[in-house]
């Protein structure tokens, strides 16, 4: 009997450890551990008009961009220009070398100058041979009038028409070699032209005011047609060329205000607008594709390629439910919302429309406005979890 006494007694003085122990580990599992509540930030749905933005990464680009190159192959004699210079209209930026065109030049101008003294002789030649073929009819029609009057012989009137006739085919043959020679000297005229247009295109000219955006080609290598050997840029044609998310670009258009924030001059935005929404989209990444124009060109300009962030802002929507973005959930492949009533949980699969830079997203279907639903969560919520309401989870943006 006083066995079963002392065994009963340390089994009432374990169970008297034991209890408090279990009630304090249930205690803290259901305050602490994975069966307490999940802490939860609220928000009341509101119906408000919403000013959608679009976001996007582009490049700054040139609308006209002059590739200055050689006619023909050759070598790049000199270049007085390096990239970033500015340059001016019909300023020498380098020249080809000429090879042997200068004596070619120089041959043709002899050739052309002997040509113009041929006409020369070839007129003279003409002159006399109408001068003799003036005075062979004066003499032919003198003898047929002493032939009617018997003083000439039938024989002396012929002499003198056959000579008429010589003298006027050798007028005939003096007209011809002076057209013969005078179209030669056009046609070395010609190819003196020509020869000079090349040497005056080994030249390369500046067409517009701008400045140099690549040099391609250092002196002494040899360049073919069409190779460039320095890009020049339109200052006032520098534009972005902007991306945006195809499923985000509905109600884009031409005339939209713009932010641009180039990487080169920090985070103060520049007021741009616009210009173009481009009728082709990039079906790969999914995207739209804009031109965006400064309104103002930024003093500093930017090189080409440089990446910037460009914001526009889209045509006010019509007034609708609105809700944060971080409090729309994916469950068992819908989306939607988690409403709070009486401390339970909801879900309510929602269509969302267009959403803002702040975060905040347009609800087309689900909301009617003025429910109190899931703004934030520490963890994954279920229909029967257990939520605590707080005004701040840690680590939550504010």
């Amino acid at each position: 009997m006083k066995q079963f006494l002392s065994t009963h007694g340390r089994t009432m003085m374990l169970a008297g450890i034991l209890l408090p122990l279990f009630g304090l580990f249930a205690y803290v599992t259901m305050r602490s551990g994975p069966l307490a509540p999940i802490p939860v930030t609220l928000m009341t749905v509101e119906r408000r008009e919403l000013t959608p933005s679009l976001f996007g990464i582009g490049t700054v680009e040139a609308r006209y961009t002059h590739k200055i190159g050689p006619t023909f192959t050759g070598r790049l004699n000199y270049l007085n220009v390096q990239s970033g210079d500015h340059v001016k209209t019909n300023q020498i930026l380098g020249e080809m070398d000429p090879v042997d065109l200068d004596d070619r030049i120089n041959a043709q101008e002899a050739a052309l100058k002997r040509a113009e003294a041929t006409v020369r002789a070839a007129e003279a030649q003409m002159q006399e041979a109408n001068a003799r073929k003036n005075f062979a009819e004066t003499q032919a029609k003198r003898y047929e009038q002493l032939l009617t009057t018997r003083a000439v012989s039938n024989e002396a009137s012929e002499t003198k028409r056959q000579e008429f006739d010589i003298a006027r085919a050798a007028l005939a043959t003096a007209r011809a070699n002076l057209e013969v020679v005078h179209q030669e000297t056009i046609r070395l005229r010609a190819e003196r032209d020509g020869l000079v247009q090349q040497r005056a295109n080994l030249r390369l000219v500046s067409p517009v005011d701008g400045f140099i955006s690549r040099r391609d080609v250092d002196p002494g290598s040899t360049v073919v047609p069409g190779q460039s050997v320095v890009e020049i840029v339109e200052p006032g044609s520098i534009w972005i060329h902007v991306r945006f998310d195809q499923q985000r670009a509905l109600g884009l258009r031409a005339q939209l205000p713009a932010r641009i924030v180039l990487r080169s001059h920090g985070t103060e935005p520049l007021a741009g607008q616009v210009v173009r929404v481009e009728p082709m989209a990039d079906a790969v990444t999914e995207e739209v594709l804009a031109k965006v124009a400064f309104q103002q060109l930024p003093k500093v300009l930017p090189p080409i390629g440089e990446l910037t962030e460009v914001t526009v802002e889209l045509a006010a929507q019509k007034s609708m439910p609105v809700v944060l973005n971080a409090s729309l959930q994916r469950v068992d492949g819908h989306l939607g919302v988690w409403i709070v009533q009486d401390d339970h949980l909801s879900f309510s699969p929602v269509t969302i429309g267009a959403s803002d830079l702040e975060g905040r997203v347009q609800i087309l279907k689900g909301l009617d406005g003025g429910e109190r639903i899931v703004s934030y969560s520490r963890k994954v919520l279920h229909a029967k979890s257990r939520i605590k309401v707080v005004d701040r989870i840690i680590g939550q943006s504010p």
